[in-house]
């Protein structure tokens, strides 16, 4: 398991980064794997907490299906249009259903706005994170890739 407060300790520039572009859409893209082996695509909301990153949602869902049969998942940040583009975020790990009821009752009170009824709730344990994004001079690709225990990989495409 890989929290998110290990990212925060090895590469705060790329949470910051991962949380930044995660905070500047509310909805993502979510990949998880079918029982088939075949990829799914949904759109999701993510919230990015100093003590983890969460996925909720309303019970029945197929990707939380997904989750519970093989917890492999990849969530790719909202993007701005070409004009305006600012960046982008990945992150990739393991979900972790969380069935506790006191879990699930703080979940809902620190959320300003809430559906009624009960949900589905994951904790992601991360285990890449990226960032991508323009670099400062706007003339090259910035790509910089944390794992867990290594260096921060960065890589610049002109």
């Amino acid at each position: 398991m890989t929290t998110w407060g290990r990212l925060l300790a090895e590469a705060p520039d790329v949470a910051a980064g991962v949380r930044a572009r995660f905070e500047a859409h509310k909805h993502k893209t979510m990949a998880t794997l079918r029982a088939d082996g075949s990829p799914r695509i949904s759109g999701t909301e993510v919230e990015v907490r100093d003590d983890g990153v969460y996925l909720a949602g309303m019970p029945g869902s197929r990707r939380f299906d997904d989750l519970r049969r093989d917890p492999r998942v990849a969530i790719h940040s909202g993007s701005d249009e070409p004009h305006a583009w600012s960046g982008d975020a990945k992150l990739s790990g393991t979900a972790v259903e969380l069935t506790d009821p006191q879990v699930h009752a703080a979940y809902r009170a620190s959320l300003e706005q809430v559906p009624p009824g009960p949900f589905e709730l994951f904790r992601i344990d991360v285990d890449e994170a990226t960032v991508v994004r323009l670099s400062d001079t706007r003339d090259a690709l910035v790509v910089e890739t944390w794992r867990p225990g290594r260096p921060v990989l960065r890589i610049r495409r002109s």
